[in-house]
């Protein structure tokens, strides 16, 4: 019986392990896809054909019932999948992580319903891992480092039942369980025990995984990012652009890049970051015909986009700023008004004639960069006598196609009282500010001429649409103008002293250009309104405090960041052991200061003083040991007259007692009572006299009787004198 017993909790134990290895295995592969889902860089059929697929075998882990594939049949798909994935590669995903990615994910939905072996158990967790692998290529959120030990957590208690299982099935259940029965419960105790070593092991696998990443610098900032899709702010940013498509960008709120300026720990600054001038209008959209130009590199690794202002300039102050952009696909530099120098890792960069820096190194996509941009101060007396003759090469930006009449008899009507251009550029500034409303909502149709429908029907837009109206009515005029697209400065967080630029902080604005003054920025689009704080927006600021950390020590870390790291620190223990030292110096200074004025107070203080201190010593040593004095008084007091106080007296008198008979060697445990010490002791007549003294003890103590207790010392005398 004992041997059956113990078989079948051997066959428990190994169904137990069976059934945690099924759901562990189950988990890894779901939080891989969740990880790779997330991106955003799967398609909807894939995702939703692998989630049913999910959905139905956690339906059969959880009843308990199991639904096989056929060996024949699955090795059938796999070679008619080989066919597809060439497909897939060459017609319609037209990319290779995107068909890797649907065969992997194939290769998963086939393996949970086929026959469960060994090899296939491996192919599971290394398809899982894979995906895992992809997910990291199509993201480089803070989210994923979360995600990532989530998944490690699960692959950890996986590989462990994995192993469990593996060893299970090679021992001889007979005679392992007779040697060694395990109660019914162990199972049980089994999945306590994981559950509570994996997170550790989690927790030392991702802390030297932590040490080796910022040991190890990224040989590259691009990765495998290639392969990933491109983001849709993008196009918003290219040399062609129809009107609306910033108004699109701007419904979004995903984080575009984190710019930090130098001594600017408040967010002071209210600044436009320029991305690309567009300079041709044909009535729907703007364009950029400019050419670029290569930029030459100095030796100090920077680019010079201008040259330094002349003396007589107009006044300005120049601030240095470092910009982290997010992977939104796009090959321009957003630079603060009138950039003057950039530096970064990038080979080559170009510029053109309306001020847009394009990085042409594909292996080196726009991830961070440090740059210095000159804001000059606007003189408004000197534009405004400033020539109202265009300048020679200005005709292109006063080309427009046909236009509705009634726009260019607004600009006049506002304009009518305006002498100078730069007046008649600030009079149509106001009017769009003051008489138009903004919004975000788009036509539902795109109407035949959009400035016409936004100024005389509609009068009401966003940014696009107020720009393009100002620059088409200064080009009406005779002024050149052109529009640029860019972004705002977003909110400030003040944990990480960076601003924030949104998609949401996308804009356009005008460029007006004036004889002897270059181009000036307008802005005729009214001002947003400003968002209301709460706690949960402090507390997205926490978060973006995490995802910048993430972006810039993690994702980018390089050698040039390993190196000034490793200077910091260097730097930072130099100070901290320099600052020890002079507290040190400082405390030890201190101290002979005050032992040299205490030896002259001594060596010249008189005999009179001196006993004064004395007395006042003694006061209050006397003042500090009152309490033990009192005691110490009141207990000769008490062994003294046991006879007034029986209780008292009788405890003092017994642990006197007890002191002395340590001496003589027998020593009274805290186990033991008063009765038990008296047996313990194997001398008869010392042990007939502690007797005695404890019969009168215990009558003192319990009985308060003064008799006993006056004849306690006398007791202890002949105790003493054995």
């Amino acid at each position: 019986m004992a041997e059956l017993s113990a078989k079948a909790v051997g066959i428990t134990m190994a169904k137990a392990i069976e059934r945690y290895f099924n759901v562990a295995l189950f988990l890894l592969v779901l939080t891989g896809f969740g990880m790779l889902a997330s991106t955003g860089g799967l398609d909807i059929p894939a995702v939703a054909l692998v989630s049913f697929a999910l959905l139905v075998r956690g339906y059969h882990l959880a009843s308990g019932r199991d639904w096989v594939i056929p060996e024949r049949l699955t090795t059938y798909l796999t070679l008619i999948y080989v066919l597809v994935y060439f497909t897939d590669y060459f017609f319609l995903s037209r990319g290779f992580l995107t068909a890797t990615i649907h065969l992997v994910l194939f290769l998963i939905v086939v393996r949970l319903f086929s026959q469960q072996r060994p090899r296939d158990h491996y192919l599971l967790a290394m398809l899982s891992f894979v995906m895992v692998l992809a997910s990291s290529v199509l993201t480089v959120g803070s989210g994923f480092v979360f995600a990532f030990a989530g998944f490690l957590l699960v692959a950890v208690i996986t590989f462990v039942l994995m192993e469990m299982r593996h060893s299970v099935a090679q021992l001889d259940q007979g005679q392992a369980l007779a040697q060694d029965p395990r109660p019914p419960a162990f199972h049980r105790r089994m999945a306590y025990n994981l559950l509570a070593l994996a997170p550790a092991l989690m927790l030392l696998i991702l802390a030297g995984s932590f040490l080796i990443f910022f040991l190890i610098p990224r040989v590259s900032s691009r990765y495998l990012t290639a392969y990933s899709p491109t983001s849709d702010i993008s196009t918003g940013f290219s040399d062609h652009l129809q009107l609306g498509r910033i108004g699109q960008i701007q419904q979004s709120s995903a984080v575009v890049m984190h710019i930090e300026i130098d001594n600017d720990s408040q967010g002071i600054y209210d600044l436009k970051w320029r991305g690309v001038a567009l300079d041709a209008f044909d009535g729907k959209g703007w364009s950029n015909s400019f050419s670029p130009r290569q930029i030459p590199l100095f030796g100090d690794g920077s680019y010079r986009l201008s040259q330094p202002p002349k003396p007589g300039s107009p006044p300005g102050r120049s601030i240095h700023y470092r910009v982290l952009m997010e992977p939104i696909g796009n090959n321009v530099f957003f630079l603060a008004e009138k950039p003057a120098v950039l530096q970064g890792n990038y080979r080559p960069v170009t510029i053109d004639a309306g001020g847009a820096v394009y990085d042409l190194d594909l292996q080196h996509p726009i991830a961070a960069y440090e740059a210095e941009s000159y804001l000059p101060e606007i003189d408004v007396d000197a534009l405004r006598m400033a020539s109202n003759t265009p300048s020679n090469g200005a005709a292109p930006f006063l080309e427009l196609p046909p236009l509705d009449i009634r726009i260019s008899q607004l600009a006049r009507e506002i304009t009518g009282s305006s002498p100078s251009n730069y007046e008649k550029a600030v009079a149509i500034e106001q009017y769009l500010r003051t008489h138009f409303g903004y919004t975000l909502e788009l036509p539902r149709t795109r109407p035949k001429d959009p400035l016409a429908n936004f100024l005389f029907e509609r009068k009401q837009g966003h940014c696009e649409y107020f720009a393009s109206s100002m620059a088409v009515m200064l080009r009406t005029l005779g002024i050149p103008s052109r529009i640029v697209n860019g972004f705002r400065t977003g909110e400030f967080n003040d944990l990480t002293g960076q601003y924030v630029v949104r998609a949401s902080n996308a804009h356009s604005w005008v460029e007006a250009f004036f004889p002897g003054f270059g181009w000036i920025s307008f802005d005729p689009t009214p001002a947003a309104s400003v968002p209301v704080r709460n706690s949960w927006s402090r507390m997205q600021l926490y978060i973006d405090a995490a995802a910048s950390f993430w972006r810039e020590w993690i994702i980018n870390y390089d050698a040039g960041r390993q190196r000034n790291l490793g200077k910091d620190a260097a730097s930072n223990t130099r100070r901290f052991l320099d600052g020890v030292r002079q507290w040190i110096e400082q405390q030890h200074g201190t101290l002979l200061q005050y032992a040299r004025r205490a030896h002259h107070r001594i060596v010249n203080l008189r005999l009179r003083s001196l006993g004064s201190l004395v007395l006042l010593a003694v006061a209050v040593i006397v003042a500090l040991n009152a309490r033990m004095l009192f005691r110490a008084v009141r207990a000769r007091h008490l062994r003294a007259r046991p006879g007034r106080a029986p209780r008292e007296s009788a405890a003092l008198w017994y642990d006197r007692m007890v002191g002395r008979m340590a001496k003589l060697g027998w020593r009274k445990l805290p186990s033991q009572t008063p009765a038990d010490f008296v047996e313990a002791i194997q001398e008869p007549a010392l042990k007939m006299k502690v007797g005695k003294f404890t019969e009168h003890y215990e009558a003192a103590r319990f009985g308060r009787s003064a008799n006993d207790a006056e004849a306690l010392p006398k007791l202890f005398e002949e105790i003493s004198t054995r």
